[in-house]
């Protein structure tokens, strides 16, 4: 129960439809299986960084980084709030750029779209809850479920995408608009409880 627990609590952070609207040049612009490949290789990376966090705790920023995980939530929720400002003026949700090799393009999804200061918190709560093996097993499952849905909007996007391109391209607009809110309010809470952390010690 506490492994589908922390499954589902990541997985709802990774929040994979949110990732779709980010990334919905490459869902335009690169064929299935290009995409596959970036995604598949975006979501290993992610993974191991998520089952590190998982396994080393909360001490990893104060005795390998020597800072406080206040500072790294901070300064997360900064990156944050940058893109939600950006994206609610613009309606402009992607910071990604299609060109290059699919390894470069997997590193710039990774970070900072699914490594943020929410999953990576996760990850530690995931670590301090379970022992090592469950910890990854509850990371893959999560990554696995978020790899499986974003493969599935592509399924079902790219249909859509030359009979209603139009239509298309004002719903993700719109979405986006309305995704950078909850971006934008999330960061604030994200610097507000990293102000709390560092007062607190």
């Amino acid at each position: 129960m506490e492994l589908l627990k922390s499954s589902s609590i990541l997985f709802i952070l990774l929040n994979p439809f949110l990732i779709s609207i980010y990334l919905i040049r490459l869902i335009r612009e690169l064929s299935l299986k290009e995409f596959m490949k970036v995604m598949i290789r975006a979501h290993v990376i992610s993974g191991a960084v998520f089952i590190v966090f998982a396994i080393t705790g909360e001490g990893i920023f104060e005795n390998i980084f020597n800072v406080r995980f206040g500072a790294f939530l901070i300064f997360g929720g900064i990156i944050f709030l940058w893109i939600g400002v950006q994206s609610v003026f613009t309606g402009k949700v992607l910071l990604i750029e299609t060109n290059g090799d699919p390894e470069h393009i997997a590193g710039a999804i990774a970070m900072p779209f699914m490594i943020a200061p929410g999953t990576i918190s996760a990850s530690v709560l995931i670590g301090s809850s379970l022992p090592a093996s469950k910890a990854a097993i509850a990371i893959a499952v999560a990554i696995s479920l978020s790899l499986v849905s974003i493969i599935v909007f592509k399924l079902i996007h790219d249909p859509l995408k030359k009979r209603h391109e139009r239509l298309l391209n004002r719903y993700v607009e719109v979405v986006g608009r309305v995704v950078a809110l909850f971006t934008g309010t999330y960061a604030v809470d994200m610097i507000f409880r990293g102000v709390v952390l560092l007062w607190s010690k």
